[in-house]
This record gives structure tokens, C-alpha cells and sequence, in this order.
């Protein structure tokens, strides 16, 4: 699976340069941070981050440096929601997601070990997707989905009630992630 119409479709959703009063992030040009630009060397004004860079930003940090990219070899439409959780809330954040999951479908530890819960998919973690989607067949791959959205969204839920700035934003990140 090539990341190039993930990445574009974010790209589109996030639209242009946004500075909302709301959102903690600060300003942001297609869903990219002037943090996390600075971070990959841009030193221009965020709202002139040039749209091929983001879409850099986003292979690198949000696909290949969290293995996405090695989920989508196993299980294509969980890597895409890896990806979009990642985006919106970290790609720790929704490593961590897939690791608690995996923990809690291995069957008290009969078909894999338990994963430290640690963001990083490496061999542990994605032995244990082949095992269980080698052993649950191919319902396996929508149920990780559905896991991963109900995670998501009891995150969204927790954020707005925490913080009820954040209001401002659970619905549209509540709708922009109904499948």
C-alpha cells in the first residue's frame, strides 16, 4: 500500500493555514504545526509551508518513522487508521492503541506474549498482528478498526470534557472519523 492518496486526503482535509484561538497547537498550514515543521527544518512562515514539504512531514513522521508502513503490508485499512489516528492525536498515541488492543485479543497470552505497551511496533508487535490475523481469519483486520475508532473516540470524549476548549473541536473530529 502507497501512502500518497492518505497522505493527500489529509492534506485536503486539514486545508490551508489555520490559526483557531481554541487549539493548543497554535497555527497550523495542512494540518502541520509550525512545532513540528520547525522540527524537520522548515524556517519559513508556517502559513507558507509549501504543500510538497507537508506532504514529506507527513511520510516520514506519520507513516515510515512509526512502521505504519509495515502494518499496511499486513493489513491495509488498519494501517490507513493508524495513519489518521496518528495524525490527529500522535503516532505514539495510536502505536500504544494497536499494542493494547493486540494485549487484550491474545487470549490471556495463549496465541502471543503480552507487548510492553511502549509506541513502538517492531518485531513483537507485528508478530503478534500475523498471529492474529493468521488465527482469526479475515474479520480480524475490521475488528482492530472498530477497536482503534472506540479508543479514538473515548479519547476525543475524554479531551472535550477535560479542557472544554476542546469542545470546539469534538465535533468535526468525531465526524471527519465515522467509516
Amino acid at each position: 500500500m502507497d501512502a500518497t492518496k492518505l497522505i493527500e486526503d489529509v492534506i485536503d482535509r486539514e486545508g490551508g493555514y489555520v490559526d483557531h484561538p481554541a487549539d493548543r497547537g497554535g497555527p497550523t498550514r495542512f494540518g502541520i504545526t509550525q512545532a513540528v515543521a520547525r522540527a524537520e527544518g522548515y524556517t519559513g512562515a508556517i502559513r507558507d509551508l509549501p504543500r510538497p514539504l507537508a506532504a514529506r512531514i507527513y511520510r516520514r513522521r506519520y507513516w515510515q518513522a512509526p512502521n505504519f508502513d509495515r502494518v499496511a503490508t499486513r493489513a491495509p485499512l488498519l494501517a490507513a487508521e493508524l495513519f489518521d489516528t496518528g495524525v490527529n492525536m500522535g503516532p505514539a498515541i495510536a502505536a500504544t492503541f494497536l499494542q493494547r488492543i493486540l494485549n487484550a485479543l491474545n487470549r490471556q497470552q495463549r496465541d502471543w506474549a503480552d507487548l510492553a505497551v511502549d509506541a513502538n511496533i517492531g518485531a513483537r508487535t507485528l508478530h503478534a498482528l500475523d498471529t492474529l490475523l493468521a488465527t482469526r481469519g479475515p474479520s480480524a483486520e475490521a475488528v482492530l478498526v472498530k477497536a482503534i475508532n472506540a479508543l479514538q473516540g473515548e479519547r476525543y470524549l475524554h479531551l472535550a470534557e477535560t479542557r472544554p476548549a476542546n469542545e470546539a473541536f469534538l465535533y468535526g473530529w468525531l465526524a471527519q472519523r465515522i467509516a
